[in-house]
């Protein structure tokens, strides 16, 4: 089959708010004891940290990190984070039914995201607590001094503010799960005076409002529609999570997910600007996808741990070929609305459905999905050009006219760079790949790097990486356009220099 991906220079989507890659902490299974955080560890610095997951981190230039939840945000009592460590309690934790021991807080969290160059992306509790708490907790983090909670800060050893930027107002207030559930008029009202609040404190922050917690919820659209009346003049963004799975072994229905994602963010988009012209407002609500991934793995094994532990095994999907397909996809969706979608994180980071997996007192790994994150964070920065995509297509039940070819290019104005991410549906069939640009002059080509030939369902594991990328030299350029073959069900990166 024949491919063909068309851009011209001066035709950009967006510039890219490198938040996109952004990821999540959660207090949640292994993510944060025995994830970032083992002082028993070899690797392990002064703080009790990882320095082993620094720099699987570090590789995959996450600029911000969401924490500390996450359903466990709807619980939190941050008090009980900061101060010595011997005098924090150990509570149980009633979002995933274990013991939160409390040694990893406040300034741990902070200190471990400055050294590994994040910025923190910081939760305020709307599920057991309010106003008053939130805005406590971001005097507490953000006020210079003189205040009593900036002044403890600086008892609890942090001169100088921790200057998050960027906080959330509460997890999935939607969800009946949820501790402190709300209705759209009870979370909207109490999120509205909580931002205006905020606000007072700090008026350079940027707050991220709670929209529906997955498409398929039945409030989904009229939540987000009350919500932002009530909120819209104070807030930022509007967050969208969505999970995505392959229980019932459909291959092809399995890598049109991305469509689904697409849709439900060009859904939200359109939300968001009715209450804008409703409202009669000059200001524009963009999104944050603070939560999307592939979770389905380790469902069975979740729904038989025993309640009540400190750090259990839970969420710990292992990823196949086919889910590093279906991320690359999903980053290229993203891309596709840089536009609207400003910040996105991919849920989680480490451990806990995860590309980032380690041994309690042992090693760590990658798993098939660090792979396209990492490709797509590191050079898919710049500006993302408008795309003209000609593919053949497929059908498959719930999706019409799924393209063969996935495929988006960036421009990096600063290193004069074209990078194309692309990915091959086909589970058969060769794409001859065209790609065709005005405005640009092709110098050379930097790199081809390609994920292809693996059984779908092959893993990673502790000192067995088999799935990973490969370089390749396939890409030739002449007369100013680019060709390559793309094999069957493949991820394919390529960085052309110009002019």
């Amino acid at each position: 089959m024949k491919a063909k991906l068309r851009v011209q220079r001066h035709q950009k989507i967006s510039e890219i708010d490198e938040r996109l890659y952004g990821s999540f902490i959660e207090h949640l299974g292994r993510a944060v004891y025995n994830g970032i955080y083992e002082p028993t560890h070899e690797t392990a610095d002064a703080e009790g940290f990882r320095n082993d997951v620094k720099q699987l981190v570090k590789e995959l230039n996450v600029p911000l990190v969401r924490y500390p939840g996450g359903n466990f945000v709807s619980g939190y009592k941050w008090e009980d984070s900061v101060g010595p460590k011997e005098n924090r309690p150990r509570k149980v934790d009633l979002a995933w039914r274990t013991i939160e021991t409390n040694q990893v807080g406040v300034h741990e969290f902070a200190k471990w995201a400055k050294e590994v160059d994040t910025e923190v992306n910081m939760a305020v509790n709307l599920g057991t607590r309010g106003i008053q708490e939130a805005m406590e907790l971001l005097e507490y983090c953000n006020f210079e001094g003189g205040t009593y909670w900036s002044d403890l800060r600086k008892e609890h050893g942090t001169e100088k503010p921790f200057g998050f930027k960027t906080w959330c107002l509460g997890n999935e207030m939607d969800g009946p799960w949820q501790i402190g559930h709300k209705t759209a008029e009870e979370y909207g009202r109490l999120a509205a005076e909580t931002a205006k609040a905020m606000k007072l404190v700090d008026d350079s922050i940027e707050l991220v409002v709670c929209g529906s917690s997955s498409s398929k919820m039945p409030t989904f659209g009229d939540w987000e529609r009350v919500v932002l009346e009530h909120t819209y003049e104070y807030v930022d963004y509007l967050s969208l999570h969505c999970y995505y799975g392959n229980p019932e072994n459909n291959l092809g229905n399995y890598l049109a997910q991305s469509l689904d994602m697409d849709q439900f963010i060009k859904t939200v988009v359109s939300i968001c600007d009715y209450v804008k012209v409703k409202k009669g407002s000059d200001k524009q609500i963009n999104l944050s996808f603070d939560e999307w991934n592939v979770w389905y793995h380790s469902n069975e094994q979740d729904a038989a741990m025993e309640p009540w532990q400190i750090a259990p095994p839970l969420l710990e999907d292992i990823y196949n070929f086919e889910d590093a397909l279906l991320i690359g996809c999903l980053l290229i969706t993203l891309l596709k609305n840089s536009d609207r979608v400003k910040i996105a994180c991919l849920a989680q980071l480490v451990n806990v459905i995860a590309p980032i997996m380690t041994e309690n007192d042992g090693e760590t790994w990658k798993q098939t999905i660090f792979y396209p994150f990492m490709h797509v964070s590191n050079h898919g920065r710049g500006v993302v050009l408008t795309p003209s995509v000609e593919s053949d297509s497929y059908s498959v039940e719930g999706f019409k006219h799924v393209p063969y070819l996935e495929s988006i290019a960036t421009y990096n104005e600063e290193k004069s760079e074209l990078v194309i991410f692309a990915v091959n549906r086909s589970q058969e069939e060769i794409l001859e790949f065209v790609f065709e640009q005005e405005g640009f002059e092709f110098e050379s080509i930097i790199e081809e790097t390609v994920m292809e030939g693996f059984d779908v369902k092959a893993t990673n594991g502790a000192g067995a990486e088999v799935v990973k990328p490969s370089a390749v030299q396939k890409a030739t350029i002449a007369d100013n356009h680019l060709t390559t073959s793309l094999s069957p069900l493949s991820w394919n990166v390529i960085r052309v220099k110009v002019k």
